[in-house]
């Protein structure tokens, strides 16, 4: 059994995707990397999908990360963000579930609880502990990544008990556990 993994944590966006990967050895996590896709400068929907796509298919093959965990959407009153923002995490989950990468959701105030403790924390409070958990010298401007980090982290906290959480192995453990939305 391998005392070593690395985890990859996204956080969907259709302007900006965050991500952040850690190592964890004999259950002591390290900090690799953090940064974010700016989606921003692209007005066309499919175009930005095709990106977040490669992009995540592009830190699978740099990191080489055993597991995913990918924050989950929350629920909105604008059904269109919501949309897009779906689409935007299944295309991220499509490129690890490509290479047979196991993927987890968790929900936001879940990623917050287990950085914070406070399931309502904010974007800033969750940055500055994933700082000192991970000494990391200095935050980005924009905290998305930081939140791609957290699920990461979220994920190395649960690992062991991952309740209320969905997790997938590959394409047929996704299709087995979503088979009322294929109807």
């Amino acid at each position: 059994m391998s005392t070593e993994k690395i985890i990859l944590g996204i956080d969907p966006g259709t302007t900006i995707m965050g991500f952040g990967a850690i190592k964890v050895v004999h259950k002591k996590m390290t900090f690799i990397q953090l940064n974010e896709l700016n989606l921003k400068k692209y007005s066309d929907h499919y175009t930005k999908l095709k990106l977040i796509f490669e992009r995540t298919t592009e830190l699978i093959d740099t990191h080489h990360p055993d597991e995913i965990a990918i924050e989950a959407p929350f629920f909105g009153k604008n059904v269109q963000s919501m949309l897009k923002l779906g689409r935007a995490q299944g295309v991220a989950m499509a490129a690890g579930l490509t290479r047979q990468i196991p993927i987890t959701e968790y929900l936001p105030k879940k990623i917050k609880m287990a950085i914070t403790g406070n399931g309502n924390a904010s974007k800033e409070q969750v940055a500055k502990m994933l700082q000192s958990l991970l000494k990391i010298k200095e935050l980005p401007k924009n905290l998305d990544s930081t939140d791609g980090l957290a699920a990461a982290v979220c994920h190395f906290y649960n690992s062991s008990n991952p309740v209320s959480s969905k997790s997938y192995s590959g394409w047929k453990a996704f299709v087995a556990q979503n088979e009322k939305r294929l109807k």
